[in-house]
């Protein structure tokens, strides 16, 4: 069965809502959180949308005694020199954008692609839906956001040449980073890789655990670094491979060292 990723969820203190800059902001992605946290409950906690496919719904559900305010923004998920970058877009359109769920009951934020969001070139598209919560009076303003959401989107390639399923195609690097050592997924094929559980294994027999649960994604066509802890990147000398959850199958991958 298919385990889709939690939601990420974060607190943020007397956080204005003008939102940073792409680099920023996708930095802010990287701070994860269970979904369902406080009183506000998101489903699903990711959506696929198939090639054809226009429209689709995020549900917010209060189980708390007051009611819950805040705002909806899409933007376009990309990766760049390793790192996640997002842009305001509006292939994807959320309504409403402004929302107010009442205690205990639920809203639907319906999101309707564009046509051409899926591209022309074959691959996936990816997008991050962004759900602020606002404390009550400062919705419209938007100012002092409490809690903030990121939904993963993803929309669907058609199928290639002869009927090929998309599918992600990966590849393992150890690179020289800023001193230390960082793994570099690169992903050649036409859908994303969710990574889950991450861990390389040395000639040795060693293995060292990266990550027990989401390590992140390595979008369709990109390629996303992670720089690793120094006690973590000193025992991964010589031939080794890595052992990965890709989309939730467990697979193996050889891992080329990294290079002076």
């Amino acid at each position: 069965m298919r385990v889709p990723m939690p939601a990420t969820v974060r607190r943020l203190c007397a956080f204005q809502s003008r939102l940073p800059g792409a680099a920023a902001l996708a930095a802010l992605l990287a701070l994860a959180g269970p979904a369902g946290a406080a009183n506000l409950q998101i489903s699903p906690v990711s959506i696929a949308f198939q090639p054809a496919q226009a429209a689709a719904g995020i549900n917010l559900q209060n189980f708390g005694d007051t009611p819950l305010y805040g705002q909806v923004r899409v933007y376009a998920w990309d990766q760049k020199d390793g790192v996640d970058v997002l842009t305001p877009t509006t292939d994807v359109v959320a309504s409403p954008p402004i929302i107010e769920v009442a205690a205990s009951s639920t809203q639907t934020i319906r999101l309707v692609r564009r046509p051409g969001a899926a591209g022309a070139d074959g691959a996936e598209r990816s997008y991050r839906i962004l759900i602020d919560e606002i404390p009550r009076g400062d919705a419209a303003s938007g100012v002092a956001i409490r809690l903030q959401y990121s939904v993963p989107v993803f929309v669907a390639p058609a199928a290639g040449v002869g009927g090929a399923v998309p599918a992600p195609a990966l590849a393992w690097t150890l690179v020289r980073r800023n001193g230390g050592v960082a793994l570099r997924a690169t992903n050649t094929g036409t859908l994303h890789a969710q990574l889950g559980a991450t861990r390389v294994r040395t000639a040795s027999g060693r293995e060292v655990e990266l990550s027990k649960g989401l390590l992140g994604y390595a979008l369709a066509g990109r390629t996303r670094e992670w720089q690793l802890a120094q006690d973590k990147a000193a025992l991964l000398e010589g031939e080794s491979g890595i052992v990965t959850t890709v989309n939730t199958r467990e697979q193996t991958f050889p891992l080329a060292p990294a290079g002076d």
